[in-house]
């Protein structure tokens, strides 16, 4: 183990600004990086009110530095080996699942997490979109995951429920997970990369929908905003990166296992806006890398997602991941050994989160909805 590093650094709390920012009390944006943070420049009028956790990837000896005026935390793989000791083992090395460490030591109620490669983008009048405030009025109003609303989302302002949605439904349900999308360079797979090297996503598709139950989705992690007192623990972001077989599924993998335990507890995700400005196009050649076994292991791992039961004692998210960390190592093991691994990574990573938060612990979230 790495010998400890010094206490995580604070920077100097930024001016009050005059309007008292939503949740601000409430709300950690995490950053993985390994890089300077001077795209938190362009982020400051949104995101200086609330409080970082910035979580840095690679050579721990390497300095960071983050414009002034920011409130953080900024961790490093010396920290995470004296915070977790052994169990730092199911957190990635050298890939952006590390950011799932700022998961487990936020005490918040809500995490907003962005890369470091994505800026302010502008909506079709050329406003800057606030992109965090548009993922917390997502994760304030239900969703509707049991019946398809035709205006998507009926709690947005000039929309409604349509003619022939079941009454018994409109309250809906609590929104677990607001899943955000970019303009720019789309978050295509490599093969795709290669042969759509210049394309560019323009379309701005003002839109928030709820993601049906029953339904997967590939869900980004550059972009995203969660209830982590609702889903915190399903939110890990997988076993991936350096001495791992595979990469840049981390998010993929969360958002599958998410979905799941969502739907068995009768949680919502949404999906659409807000939408972020993504610079910086990853080189598919080094993606291909990564991605080429989860190529072909995603045929068996969407089957197995859409298959997965949970039984009615798993009450708690924790129980719930428990026991899908089981399905996985008795179903996708036999697909590679290292599917045992993730699993037993799983395991660790509730361990490990239980420990940092007591006060959580078994937590029950009453499965809510139709009766399956």
């Amino acid at each position: 183990m790495a010998s400890a590093s010094a206490s995580p650094a604070v920077a100097p709390v930024a001016a009050a600004v005059p309007a008292t920012p939503m949740l601000k009390d409430e709300l950690d944006i995490v950053i993985p990086t390994i890089r300077n943070l001077d795209f938190l420049e362009m982020w400051r009028p949104f995101f200086q009110p609330y409080h970082l956790i910035i979580v840095q990837d690679g050579d721990p000896s390497k300095k960071i530095n983050v414009p002034e005026g920011f409130d953080y935390e900024l961790y490093n793989r010396n920290d995470i080996n004296r915070i977790l000791g052994p169990k730092a083992s199911c957190i990635s090395f050298k890939d952006s699942a590390c950011r799932c460490f700022g998961y487990m030591v936020s005490k918040k109620k809500y995490i907003y997490t962005i890369d470091d490669d994505c800026f302010v983008a502008k909506d079709p009048t050329g406003k800057d979109i606030n992109a965090l405030e548009q993922h917390i009025k997502n994760l304030l109003t239900p969703s509707t995951p049991f019946f398809f609303n035709t205006l998507y989302d009926p709690y947005r302002e000039g929309a409604d429920f349509v003619r022939g949605y079941p009454f018994s439904l409109r309250e809906g349900t609590p929104t677990a997970v607001s899943h955000g999308l970019w303009l720019n360079i789309p978050d295509y797979d490599a093969p795709t990369q290669l042969v759509k090297p210049r394309e560019r996503n323009t379309r701005y598709v003002d839109a928030v929908m709820s993601i049906p139950k029953g339904t997967l989705f590939p869900m980004c992690g550059m972009n995203l905003g969660f209830n982590r007192d609702l889903i915190g623990p399903a939110m890990y972001f997988g076993l991936m990166g350096d001495g791992q077989p595979i990469g840049r599924y981390d998010d993929m993998w969360a958002g599958w296992c998410m979905k799941v335990i969502c739907d068995h507890l009768g949680l919502g995700v949404k999906t659409g806006l807000p939408y972020i400005w993504h610079s910086k196009a990853s080189n598919p050649f080094v993606n291909l890398k990564k991605e080429y076994k989860g190529i072909y292991w995603q045929e068996e791992l969407i089957p197995f997602f859409q298959s997965v039961t949970l039984p009615k004692e798993c009450t708690s998210v924790q129980k719930c991941y428990i026991e899908l960390s089981k399905q996985v190592k008795a179903k996708l093991g036999k697909v590679d050994e290292y599917f045992n691994k993730l699993a037993d990574a799983m395991v660790t990573w509730i361990e490990a989160w239980d420990e940092l938060n007591p006060a959580g612990k078994e937590s029950a979230v009453a499965p809510s909805g139709p009766p399956k």
